[in-house]
């Protein structure tokens, strides 16, 4: 299934240097706002040790990792919302995306210019959300006075909710509350799946830091950030995108050691792919054999059906039935016989739950 996570953040802040390293492609990384005129995408490969397991017990011809991906959006600036900085294009591409990334710079550095003259994380952060506030109260503007008159005349229920939750939005986008941080009632996110909000995506913020920042439990920056991050209940990961550059560059052994010689455990991509996964909901089953070994990602809350149909259409629609076991059955027993031998194999409905890390083989005829 096709998922994207969109880079976001005032121009020089670091957005195309992370992303070279998290596609490893060589874009255009300037020192002066607007380096990146069209998004560039890149795929990005979701690091999982299971698939390592899986691949040495099967040896197969293939080995298929799961993916999704990054979108470089070019730097919004003040005004975005009102066209500041070709600001209505770049909103546009990112109300594409199914999550946000917002990098914001963190260090300190006179040779890199600062689009609003000096490194301030909130104000910067305040800057691109309020953009992204205003593009959304646009379309509520504009939405509100076309159904307004015809929802009271009809006394149309379905129109006049949605009257009731555009305006309940309003107040809380004025009052410069996201629409993430509100909760909805299930008919209140039926009639959300017709716009496309920006500040409704989830988001996660990342700290842009020095590399001798790195190690560091306390930087006044980051605190201050996480701070903000938590009202919102989002997410802060600390990346050095310069450090990150680099380690995209070395083979598994050399960035470990790379790592353990900076102090760290994870590289902040390893942490910003796997949180993104987390946040979009999403999880992963895998089909084995000796011609591949793949892993498949879907949504948490998706049916046995529905997750035959991510590989084929064909297996929805003629779907009959999933036999299915467990990934940590497969490795503790060690093989697919023992597993059915130890009763721990299942045949499972279509309404079967999957779970994060099933492993799957589907029936179907058409």
């Amino acid at each position: 299934m096709s998922l994207t996570a969109g880079i976001i953040g005032l121009p020089n802040v670091g957005k195309s240097t992370l992303f070279n390293a998290i596609t490893k492609k060589n874009i255009l990384a300037a020192n002066y706002p607007f380096a990146t005129i069209d998004p560039n995408v890149g795929v990005v490969m979701v690091p999982d040790e299971r698939l390592d397991k899986l691949n040495a017990m099967y040896e197969p011809q293939r080995l298929i990792p799961t993916s999704y991906e990054f979108t470089d959006i070019a730097g919004l600036v003040k005004g975005a919302s009102t066209g500041e900085g070709l600001g209505n294009k770049f909103l546009a591409h990112i109300r594409e995306v199914d999550a946000i990334c917002e990098v914001v710079r963190c260090f300190e550095d006179n040779n890199i210019i600062h689009v609003e003259g000096n490194v301030d994380p909130l104000r910067d952060v305040e800057i691109i959300n309020l953009e992204l506030a205003l593009a959304d109260l646009e379309i509520i503007n504009n939405r509100i006075p076309k159904i307004d008159k015809k929802a009271r005349t009809n006394k149309d229920k379905q129109m006049l909710l949605e009257l009731e939750l555009l305006t309940k939005l309003k107040d809380n986008l004025e009052q410069n509350i996201s629409l993430r941080t509100m909760t909805f009632t299930t008919e209140e996110e039926e009639i959300l799946k017709n716009y496309n909000f920006l500040t409704l995506k989830p988001i996660i913020y990342l700290a842009n830091i020095n590399e001798d920042m790195l190690a560091e439990e306390d930087n006044p920056n980051v605190t201050k950030l996480v701070e903000y991050a938590n009202k919102e209940q989002a997410v802060v990961i600390k990346v050095c995108a310069k450090i990150e550059e680099e380690l995209s560059e070395l083979n598994d052994e050399d960035k470990l050691e790379m790592l353990q010689a900076l102090g760290i455990k994870e590289s902040g991509l390893d942490q910003l792919i796997k949180a993104t996964y987390s946040l979009l909901g999403l999880a992963t089953y895998f089909t084995v054999g000796k011609d591949e070994v793949r892993a498949w990602t879907f949504k948490k809350g998706m049916n046995a059906k529905e997750c035959a149909g991510i590989i084929h259409s064909d297996f929805e629609k003629g779907f009959i039935k999933a036999e299915v076991m467990s990934y940590t059955d497969l490795i503790n027993c060690g093989s697919e016989l023992k597993v059915r031998e130890a009763g721990k194999a299942r045949i499972e409905g279509k309404d079967y739950l999957v779970q994060d890390g099933d492993i799957c083989h589907f029936r179907f005829n058409v």
